[in-house]
């Protein structure tokens, strides 16, 4: 275990700001085609492979609103080790005022064990799902996967035992704010959760615009005041549905366990819960 001080998080606050500068400099002429391929490797491929998961309170077919925090607390359960950073880096670096920045990262698996206890809470699993359901009443969007780059900012050895969940908020959120520079390849890191989809019903929608400016991955535009949804480019992070008017959008569940099961799957030779 590397030594992380709880003056690191200051620190990381401070320095925190290259990232979301970096991922704007990969778009610059002649600089940026440089500066994303040293980068590029650290956000595709193994390295990184997230999927945000939307949290809708006008959730279709009448279910819970909190169905798709069952993605989550199934992973909680199912981990070995459970840990929560002190302050969120994003809110932290961009002095945020819609949302707390106590409401930390959470690490699961025996790589969370390596997490320096002052930075970071080592918690029970009743706990971790407590800390879960405050950012999702707080309005923030789940974020879970393998980020390689977590490992050193941490100080958590590389072995493959380490999974992420943010709790990100539209407005400090490193990745959803730079996702419209992202390279290709660090585009499809962003994994679109299956058995979760983000819905438009064309006969609310008044055409307003208010999603198209919202997106951050800019999979949404105006055709004769009409949404088209580019199903390609979405990473359902629910932003549009919380921000429509008229709730034309929503988020419908297929299947949650296949949800679930797809997920772990996918991230388990990345980054193993046990």
């Amino acid at each position: 275990m590397a030594s992380r001080p709880e003056w690191w998080l200051t620190v990381l606050a401070k320095i925190w700001p290259i990232t979301w500068i970096s991922a704007k400099a990969t778009t610059w002429p002649v600089f940026g085609p440089i500066i994303a391929k040293i980068a590029l490797p650290l956000f595709s491929g193994s390295n990184l492979n997230i999927s945000y998961i939307p949290i809708d309170e006008q959730i279709n077919s009448g279910v819970s609103s909190l169905l798709p925090v069952q993605v989550v607390e199934a992973l909680i359960d199912r981990s070995s080790h459970h840990a929560i950073v002190k302050r969120c880096t994003c809110r932290d670096a961009r002095q945020c005022t819609e949302h707390p920045m106590e409401l930390g990262c959470m690490f699961l698996g025996e790589g969370a064990k390596d997490i320096d206890s002052r930075i970071a809470r080592h918690v029970s699993k009743e706990e971790a799902i407590v800390h879960l359901h405050k950012t999702v009443h707080n309005g923030l969007t789940p974020m879970v996967g393998r980020v390689k780059i977590d490992n050193y900012i941490w100080g958590v050895r590389d072995y493959g035992k380490l999974v992420t969940i943010c709790f990100c908020c539209q407005c400090c959120c490193t990745i959803l704010t730079s996702l419209k520079y992202f390279p290709k390849n660090a585009l499809d890191s962003v994994v679109t959760l299956q058995g979760i989809h983000i819905k438009i019903n064309q006969d609310f929608c008044d055409g307003c615009g208010i999603c198209v400016d919202e997106c951050p991955a800019e999979a949404l535009k105006a055709e004769d005041l009409k949404m088209v949804h580019d199903l390609q480019k979405c990473k359902t992070c629910g932003r549009c549905v919380a921000v429509c008017p008229p709730h034309a959008v929503s988020v419908e569940v297929e299947d949650i366990d296949k949800a679930i099961e797809t997920l772990t799957e996918r991230i388990k030779p990345m980054a193993d819960l046990g």
